[in-house]
């Protein structure tokens, strides 16, 4: 009798930590630039003849490189692109939505026509301060003859200077649910069960769905109306303090991964 007094007493102390036992997923977690892995698959652009043909975007898109605002069409973040030729190695592209800018970049290609640089502030999908930074590219393929020195295949080789509002990101898992929230402004609250919810902030995604793969993994498949645009696989450590993403861009048929620190 005893014993099982003592038993229910035990039990009624350890439930209430059990049920508030942290998962190894809540907290702030950032994603450590050094440890990046960049797609390997190349942009292609040609410019050409006056001529502004990204290829390689999703869905490609050709305008006249006069700097003048072009509509374009079937793009979440912008609905119109201005192409400036600054120079023979320098262009600067202008996004818009809406008749508001909402990106910048200028590229320099570099004397031999090897590598690039590009400086870029976004705003395309953050409800605060935009995303700033920049990078380099790698050429893997000349352009056409007598195309300006931008046109051909680049991959990007590393980025540099990423704001910090690009690279957190903080997690809960509470009830069966897991929620996410980024300083950009991009939220969610999902079942674990693999059940679409709503997804708000960014207009590229509409719905997400996440599955609990196992006790420290993490599935997350992002839709824009019903079509699956990326898979996120997260993996954390056993340490608790790291963790391995995996990015599948299903539209750009593409790969990255990093590894993110808790903060």
């Amino acid at each position: 009798m005893k014993t099982a007094m003592l038993a229910g007493v035990l039990a009624g102390l350890l439930a209430p930590a059990w049920a508030m036992a942290q998962s190894p997923i809540d907290g702030t977690w950032k994603i450590d630039m050094n440890r990046v892995h960049l797609p390997t698959k190349s942009d292609v652009f040609v410019l050409k003849d006056g001529i502004f043909d990204c290829r390689s975007c999703a869905p490609p898109f050709k305008i006249k490189a006069d700097g003048a605002d072009h509509p374009v069409s079937g793009h979440p973040y912008f609905d119109a692109v201005a192409m400036t030729v600054v120079d023979d190695h320098t262009v600067k592209e202008t996004d818009k939505k809406n008749g508001k800018v909402v990106a910048t970049t200028t590229t320099t290609v570099a004397p031999d026509g090897r590598t690039a640089t590009f400086q870029f502030s976004d705003s395309s999908d953050t409800q605060g301060a935009p995303v700033t930074g920049k990078g380099t590219l790698t050429r893997t393929a000349k352009g056409p003859a007598g195309s300006h020195a931008l046109s051909g295949s680049w991959r990007a080789a590393s980025y540099q200077n990423l704001s910090d509002n690009a690279l957190r990101m903080t997690f809960k898992e509470e009830g069966g649910s897991l929620t996410m929230h980024s300083p950009t402004g991009q939220s969610y609250t999902a079942r674990l069960d693999g059940t679409e919810a709503p997804f708000h902030g960014d207009p590229g995604v509409t719905s997400v769905s996440v599955t609990k793969a196992g006790p420290h993994s993490f599935v997350e498949t992002d839709k824009r109306d019903g079509k699956t645009v990326s898979i996120d696989r997260m993996t954390i450590h056993p340490d608790g303090r790291t963790m391995d993403v995996a990015v599948d861009n299903m539209l750009r048929a593409s790969h990255m991964s990093f590894v993110a620190v808790k903060q």
